[in-house]
């Protein structure tokens, strides 16, 4: 119980750093001119300061940083006596596998830290969608092969090779990072559902004993919700593709490291359990699934942005932003709750339940969608608005633009 308090505590950590960093970051943006500039589909009316993704992972590095280097430099004698009650071999055990998965942690970090800098430069300066992809992929694809315990299905029951689970995990990674960088285009929608996410996953992982990934989900959430405080509509600041990817790349790779099965289950008891992730992420997935294939049935490029996120064809239905985005937290909770769940289905039937329960929540935002038909962004009021993810391009002719040092520069969509 004590580590698992020590664990949460992490949240207001990570919760504290995020909004200090982001209530400075708000005011010194504007002045040496990184904001974003109304312009194009993006649909705010005055320019916002951009950099809310250097509080985000701030939040959660910092910590980490910190934290390994406690283990790494001081020896658990004293807070043994405080933690777990005298009992010094316990923390003793922790701290010895603390220092066991530093080289993991620090890849994560590392790789976050990259991904970081890709949408740092994007949100200075327009980078392209297919140079964005391939650093993606090239980032992802050096955490897997660095990482072999991050690999999906690389658990001994299911005998899977090394070459498939290293594949299957970065195009997992890749899906969830883009994922989140096309939930990107409202007030507070992006970090929101993400935050739903973490939270759903810290909670999985506290009762199943997962302490790595319960730390790592802990101090995510903390740094999501301290920025939130200032991205909730009306946003007074945008996390900008430096926020999004990172958000995607610790989501997707944590997910990968969750095995969801209780201590002591077998893999034929509870197999449904490994899709625990699939069922949390379901909304940002469904909709990079949905709005990607629109696209391409039209004959456009996937990454050409436009109107047709779950989230604007709410806005065309009649509701406001706000709404709209408190309607998808509340359908990615949902899934979530089912999720956390899962890992408890006594049998396979009950977990199938868990499994068509999801699809049916899917099926009623697919209802939602369908009238009316997409709209222009002409057709959207104007309103203080999360412009979408810079992975995607301006179909139109205009090239939105980013005031940086005084100089207008492509920006993000």
């Amino acid at each position: 119980m004590n580590l698992r308090l020590s664990i949460l505590a992490l949240t207001v950590v990570s919760f504290l750093i995020s909004w200090v960093c982001t209530s400075m970051i708000k005011r010194l943006a504007p002045v040496i001119g990184f904001v974003d500039k109304p312009g194009g589909r993006k649909i705010h009316a005055n320019p916002k300061p951009l950099g809310g993704g250097i509080a985000i992972f701030l939040g959660f590095a910092l910590p980490v940083i910190v934290g390994l280097a406690i283990v790494h430099f001081t020896e658990p004698t004293n807070l043994a006596a405080a933690l777990t009650k005298g009992h010094q071999s316990d923390l003793y055990a922790y701290w010895s596998g603390i220092r066991a998965r530093t080289p993991a942690v620090l890849a994560l970090v590392g790789a976050a830290f990259l991904m970081h800098v890709l949408g740092l430069l994007d949100d200075v300066r327009a980078l392209g969608p297919f140079l964005k992809l391939f650093v993606q992929l090239a980032v992802t694809t050096g955490l897997v092969l660095m990482v072999p315990e991050l690999r999906a299905f690389s658990l001994p029951q299911l005998g899977v090779g090394a070459a498939p689970a290293i594949i299957v995990t970065i195009i997992w990674i890749a899906a969830i990072t883009n994922a989140f960088n096309f939930l990107d285009n409202m007030d507070g929608l992006s970090a929101g559902v993400a935050a739903v996410s973490a939270a759903a996953f810290l909670v999985t992982t506290l009762l199943i004993d997962q302490w790595f990934v319960a730390a790592a989900m802990a101090l995510l959430l903390g740094a999501l919700l301290g920025f939130l405080c200032f991205n909730f509509s009306p946003a007074t600041i945008f996390m900008g593709d430096s926020g999004s990817l990172i958000i995607g790349l610790i989501l997707g790779a944590l997910t990968v490291r969750t095995a969801s099965l209780k201590p002591g289950q077998t893999l034929g008891a509870g197999w449904y359990s490994l899709f625990a992730p699939v069922i949390v992420l379901a909304v940002p997935l469904y909709d990079l699934i949905v709005v990607s294939f629109i696209r391409l049935s039209r004959g456009k490029s996937p990454f050409v942005g436009d109107t047709n996120h779950f989230s604007h064809r709410l806005v065309a239905r009649g509701m406001s932003r706000r709404t709209a985005v408190l309607c998808l937290y509340l359908v990615s909770a949902a899934t979530a709750i089912a999720a956390i769940i899962l890992p408890y289905s006594p049998t396979w039937y009950v977990s199938v339940l868990i499994f068509v329960q999801t699809l049916l929540i899917l099926g009623v935002v697919m209802l939602l969608e369908q009238h009316p038909l997409p709209v222009v962004p002409e057709a959207l009021p104007p309103q203080e608005s999360q412009p979408e993810a810079p992975v995607e391009m301006a179909s139109a002719g205009q090239k939105p633009q980013a005031i940086v040092g005084g100089v207008a520069q492509p920006s993000r969509l």
